[in-house]
């Protein structure tokens, strides 16, 4: 008889991922971690989420997500003080609370992590293509600028840029380290940059009103606020990544820890003044565009600033691409490893020491989605994936306390048991303010993983085949 609710054990992971290299210290992952929450988050979402949503409330939207993430930060250091493991929610939620939930956690975070690439792909190639190409005087064809979705054939930018970032992740960690450490520096830079120059050109009439009465919504008039800050926790995937490669760092007790709490403050800085800047230049009305910060550049008639805002986009999202390959990569590899997916999913290359395999299948997954999907339509399907995995790790700190087998004598989530339940409840609630559709369109998905799950992991998974 099979147990669905049967958990593994942290010593069998530890063993299973032992060929993995351990090569990241806390600056790498500080570096990652950044390079996924500064990506299209903070390049395109602000602009849309304004326009749509909140006005220049936007940047209070912002901050109320990365609060809520960086509580829920401490959950995922604290499982990955506990458990330096591959594999994120998914292998954390499969100690806990066993393989099926494990399961859905993981198929989540699949949807999640590909679709994420695929989305910091479509917003590459909107800055790519209108402010790189167009400034060179080229024009792609239509039906090379966007998928059958937008009326064209493929969005051609997108895929080439999926293809690029394959090619560094195939090449293993040091190489895409090296990489990411250099690019962030950069991007920050130039973040801060339109900060300050920004702030000069802000019109104090933008500001107002400063939560339109239009987006007063159910609960309590905070439904526009509230719906803004649910759909850019898509910025903020970046500590689910960070966990993610536990089994590739060195001392995770203590560097994972470290950089999460590193991408929380630098994310939570940017993001409330990259926002703040950027509704006071430009009126919230006129921000539903994909390239919001070039635009407002262009608004106020500085050409030269606005490439330099480009390059510092492209490289945004370049670097979070980079990261959110690595975390969907690491998380395949962790289910093919465990049976629920097709075994030749788990094989490690002994040359590059990375899971080839996965890697592949990655690659051709969201090469497929960025060339012939939507940015909106993809970013609206991420949110709720992200979520549901922050209420299990949040919750699970309470079971993992009380776990005799599983010692931490590293980092401990403060405030216990009130912060784990709190980050819970708001992760609960944040799944209830995302839109109808993605609720629908998410669920779909969860169901179609409980049917592969009894169709195909259960017969294959290697913890029921355990005695």
């Amino acid at each position: 008889m099979k147990n669905i609710f049967k958990k593994e054990s942290v010593e069998n992971y530890v063993k299973a991922d032992s060929h993995l290299v351990r090569t990241l210290h806390a600056k790498d992952l500080v570096a990652l971690g950044i390079g996924a929450v500064i990506g299209t988050g903070i390049f395109i979402l602000p602009g849309h989420e304004a326009a749509l949503h909140a006005g220049p409330a936007v940047v209070i939207a912002f901050l109320v997500a990365a609060l809520v993430s960086g509580m829920v930060g401490m959950a995922y250091a604290e499982f990955s003080s506990a458990m330096p493991v591959a594999g994120s929610a998914y292998s954390f939620g499969s100690v806990i609370y066993g393989e099926f939930v494990g399961w859905l956690l993981g198929w989540a975070l699949i949807l999640e992590y590909f679709l994420a690439v695929s989305a910091e792909a479509t917003g590459f190639a909107s800055y790519f293509n209108d402010n790189i190409l167009a400034a060179f005087g080229i024009t792609l064809p239509k039906a090379l600028q966007a998928g059958p979705l937008e009326g064209g054939a493929i969005n051609l930018t997108a895929g080439l840029i999926v293809l690029i970032v394959s090619f560094i992740i195939f090449h293993g960690v040091d190489l895409s380290k090296r990489i990411e450490n250099i690019a962030v520096v950069v991007k920050v830079a130039i973040i801060i940059l339109f900060i300050v120059v920004g702030v000069f050109y802000i019109k104090t009439s933008n500001y107002v009103p400063f939560y339109p009465a239009k987006f007063h919504s159910s609960p309590f008039g905070l439904g526009g606020i509230s719906t803004a800050a649910a759909t850019v926790f898509f910025a903020f995937i970046g500590f689910d990544a960070l966990a993610a490669n536990s089994a590739e760092t060195v001392d995770p007790g203590k560097n994972v820890v470290k950089g999460i709490i590193g991408t929380v403050i630098v994310a939570v800085i940017l993001y409330v003044a990259f926002s703040f800047v950027l509704t006071g230049i430009v009126h919230y009305t006129k921000l539903n565009v994909d390239d919001p910060a070039a635009y407002a550049l262009k608004v106020i008639h500085l050409g030269a600033w606005n490439k330099i805002i480009t390059l510092g986009a492209l490289i945004g999202i370049f670097t979070a691409m980079i990261t959110m390959f690595f975390g969907g990569s690491r998380l395949v590899y962790a289910l093919g490893r465990d049976g629920l997916l097709p075994k030749f999913l788990g094989h490690v290359s002994s040359k590059r020491a990375v899971p080839t395999n996965a890697i592949i299948i990655a690659t051709i997954i969201q090469t497929f989605f960025a060339a012939l999907v939507p940015l909106t339509q993809l970013a609206s399907l991420i949110n709720a994936g992200t979520l549901l995995a922050f209420a299990f790790i949040s919750f699970g700190v309470i079971p993992l306390r009380h776990r005799k087998d599983i010692p931490n004598d590293g980092f401990k989530m403060p405030l216990y048991p009130v912060l784990p339940i709190l980050s819970g409840l708001f992760s609960v609630y944040f799944i209830v303010m995302l839109p109808n559709l993605t609720k629908v369109s998410v669920s779909c998905w969860l169901i179609l993983g409980v049917i592969f799950y009894f169709a195909y992991g259960i017969r294959h998974s290697k913890l029921q085949q355990d005695k």
